[in-house]
Order: structure tokens, then sequence, then C-alpha cells
């Protein structure tokens, strides 16, 4: 069966790849939409929360291959700033995709708060539609923002993430570690799981 994966991101492609393998052998062919289409697209996140953006992905790929397809969001939700960043996660600082900014714009906002009111849970968000229905899966990694960063592994806001449980952030931990309990391999072992009840009943 060939399924889509609404990301031209090669990286995440083998991260699901190999859990789809993992969990149902050589059933799944995993394409990513530059394979298929033969050109890149990209599908402006315009929703206002992490499932509308998947959904909106998932859904505008499907339309276009005609395969069904998973597609993700992930936001970083921080309750001393009412769940910001969230859905403006990637682009908090005004920029699309600029970590660093993104990453100054938090701590500059919790300037003052004490460690204990610093709670903060990344969330992913995991929608698939096969043409007629969509499913819905998520991931929640809970943690604190600590004061400044530390490491230099990892993306986005890994290092100011300090998981709970734990003495490193993510930009600490090798890929291995952050991806036994990250909130996107979590939501993504839980949409394997769904596709095993949708598929075996």
């Amino acid at each position: 069966m060939d399924i889509l994966l609404g990301s031209n991101n090669r990286h995440k492609q083998k991260e699901f790849q190999n859990l789809l393998e993992a969990g149902f052998g050589g059933k799944f062919r995993l394409f990513i939409p530059n394979e298929i289409l033969k050109k890149d697209v990209d599908i402006d996140e315009t929703g206002s929360t992490l499932q509308e953006n998947a959904r909106l992905k998932a859904m505008e790929f499907n339309k276009l291959t005609k395969i069904p397809c998973f597609a993700d969001d992930t936001g970083l939700e921080i309750d001393s700033l009412g769940g910001l960043p969230g859905v403006h996660s990637a682009r908090f600082s005004g920029i699309y995709g600029n970590d660093s900014e993104n990453r100054k714009k938090v701590l500059q906002m919790m300037h003052g708060v004490p460690l204990e009111k610093r709670t903060a849970a990344f969330r992913t968000v995991i929608c698939y539609f096969d043409g007629t229905h969509t499913h819905f899966v998520e991931g929640f990694c809970n943690g604190k923002i600590i004061y400044g960063e530390k490491g230099s592994n990892g993306f986005g806001y890994d290092s100011i993430f300090l998981p709970d449980g734990n003495n490193l952030t993510f930009a600490e931990m090798t890929a291995e570690e952050k991806n036994k309990i990250s909130h996107r391999s979590i939501a993504a072992r839980k949409f394997v799981e769904l596709l095993r009840v949708l598929i075996d009943g």
C-alpha cells in the first residue's frame, strides 16, 4: 500500500519509514510529495491550531496525489505565556524558521518568571486522511523552559527545553536519547498503532 508523508523532509521520511517497517514489514511504500509531483510544493499553514494545519496539509497533498496522506504540526506551549508560541512556534519572532530569534523572544518574555512557573509542553499532532475520513493522534512531552540555552544538537527550542525527569535539554541529548521521549516520536508511534487498527480492524 502506498502512503504519503505531507512533508518533503527526508529526515522525517526516514524516521517514519523505519517505524512503518518495524510495525508492518514491507506492507507500506512511503513517499514524500516531490517524489510524486516531481516538484516542490509548499502548503501554507494558515490554520489557527496545530490540528487545523496538520489536516490542511494532509488533505491538500491527498488532493494533489490521490494517495492516503498523513501530516504533522508541532508547537511549544508555555503555560505562563498562555500557551504561546503554540501554532506560531516556527515564526514566533516574525520570521519563519529563525530559531535563534524565536528562542530569544521566548526568554525575553519569560524574564523574571521563577522556575516552578516555567512549565511547558511540546505537542505534535498528526492527521491521517485517506481520501474520505480524517484521523488524529497526538504526542506530548512535558518539561520546563530554562533561563538560557544549553546544548548544540537539535533545532527550534530544543536548547531551552528541559524535559521532565531529565537533567539534559533536548539539545544536549543525542538523537537516539531524544527520540525515546520526544513528542514527535510518541505521536509517530501512536500513528503506527492507528494504522494497525484501521487496516487490520
